[in-house]
């Protein structure tokens, strides 16, 4: 019982998005009857293969994580189904919550690369200018 308490307060983080003004849920977590903790999928709404095969290669790094899938439940719906299968003891929010920061930090390391390359080149451009 505490630890399904501990697994709502970790995804309450994680759930909700601002759209328009009003509240909009942006992540489910969706359980089948009978399972436990250890295989949950998770429904990203507004997201498509960029992020699902993304964040299913950051997941699937975990020794831990024993199956992760994606699925986009129609071409013309903005909604992926993400379902993670760890072994022993560790619920599956963990791994899910790990890779959403691991390719954040991923993606942030690209974006700090391309900004040096800009401003390497612009200052090369400057450079070149002031010779002439």
């Amino acid at each position: 019982m505490e630890e399904d308490q501990e697994l709502a307060r970790k995804m309450s983080g994680l759930k909700t998005s601002m759209a328009e003004g009003e509240r909009k849920t942006a992540l489910e977590m969706v359980q089948a009857a009978g399972t436990d903790r250890h295989c949950v999928t998770f429904v990203l709404h507004e997201e498509d293969h960029t992020l699902g095969n993304s964040l299913r290669y950051m997941i699937m790094k975990n020794p831990e994580v024993e199956f992760c899938g994606y699925t986009t439940t129609h071409p013309s719906e903005s909604k992926i189904n993400l379902r993670i299968q760890t072994r022993g003891a560790l619920p599956a929010v963990e791994p899910f919550q790990r890779g959403l920061n691991e390719l954040m930090n991923v993606c942030q390391h690209v974006l700090d690369k391309f900004e040096s390359i800009k401003e390497y080149k612009d200052q090369k451009a400057s450079r070149n200018e002031s010779t002439f």
